[in-house]
């Protein structure tokens, strides 16, 4: 998945929010709706996580260091994780309260009867163009998998967290017409209130989805099926390499992956030969996986009985050619 997809995605929802969070403010100043106030608020709330994405993705292009030898690439996730929590918390238990504070006063919309109405309609309008810019930028990258496993396995998270924010975003304003338009129309505040704790419900439940999703990611992911297929092909493809005996790979970032394998060599080989064919293997893994930027290749004369050992310790099961 390409940085720059997941920003043109990302700068699309930020610009749409931005507009739409100063119409929404104006419009709860005229009417005193809640759902308009909460809306307001999930708006600022996705306007700052969509910054943080940003930044995140700035942050993470950073040079490796001697203290940090691997880069910088997995501060992605970090800032991913931080923009579950601001929906979380600003967004949906900030809707949650104002639902819980509307409930008691079940005041209705005296004033500016059209304002919601005519913001809702425009946001929804804005909110459409976002999410469809994110589907067509995921679309590129997403091939024939779900939408459900593409949220769950893709390994850069500004699409999936778009995604999700527009989802929410355009479920959220239906909500808040919902219970502007029938506050309108029997006077009663209740279905505003009902239709800002909608908002709550839908804002946390997207949030808890956006914090289990990057938790597995800050904790380190392995590479996907396809792509540990794609590795071990290229490893058996040439000479000098009998089989795996066991392989590891963790993502350092969307778009670098580590690779720790251990090879079984002919025992006939002298040091001259396993030191080429070990070079050549690191180079058939990088044309098959150019995100495959940082390899450890053990060579090892293949038993049972060392395989056994070796998967032992890192808990996997020898792979056989």
């Amino acid at each position: 998945m390409s940085a720059g997809g997941g920003n043109k995605a990302i700068v699309a929802a930020l610009g749409a929010n931005l507009g739409i969070a100063v119409t929404k403010f104006v419009a709860w100043l005229l009417t005193g709706s809640s759902s308009m106030l909460a809306e307001a608020i999930h708006s600022v709330a996705d306007s700052g996580n969509q910054a943080l994405l940003l930044l995140g993705g700035k942050r993470a292009q950073r040079k490796a260091t001697a203290e940090h030898p691997f880069g910088y690439g997995r501060e992605r996730y970090i800032y991913a994780f931080i923009v579950s929590i601001v929906l979380f918390s600003v967004g949906g238990l900030f809707a949650l309260y104002e639902a819980y504070h509307k409930l008691h006063e079940r005041e209705g919309i005296h004033s500016w009867h059209w304002v919601p109405v005519v913001v809702l309609g425009v946001a929804i309008g804005l909110e459409s163009y976002s999410f469809r810019t994110a589907i067509v930028e995921s679309n590129h990258v997403r091939g024939k998998t779900s939408w459900v496993n593409f949220v769950r396995r893709a390994k850069a998270p500004e699409l999936p967290v778009v995604l999700l924010e527009d989802a929410g975003a355009l479920l959220g304003l239906i909500f808040a017409l919902f219970g502007v338009v029938l506050t309108l129309i029997t006077g009663d505040g209740l279905w505003d209130a009902v239709g800002t704790g909608a908002i709550g419900l839908l804002l946390v439940a997207i949030a808890i989805i956006l914090a289990i999703e990057t938790k597995s990611l800050l904790l380190g992911e392995g590479a996907n099926p396809e792509d540990v297929t794609k590795i071990e092909q290229a490893i058996l493809a040439g000479p000098g390499v009998e089989r795996i005996i066991h392989m590891k790979t963790l993502h350092l970032g969307p778009e670098e992956l580590l690779v720790a394998v251990k090879v079984a060599v002919p025992s006939t080989e002298n040091a001259t030969e396993v030191a080429q064919h070990i070079n050549e293997t690191e180079v058939r893994i990088r044309e098959a996986l150019p995100i495959a930027r940082v390899i450890y290749i053990e060579p090892d004369i293949y038993s049972p009985q060392a395989a056994a050992a070796s998967t032992a310790d890192v808990g996997t099961q020898p792979t056989t050619a």
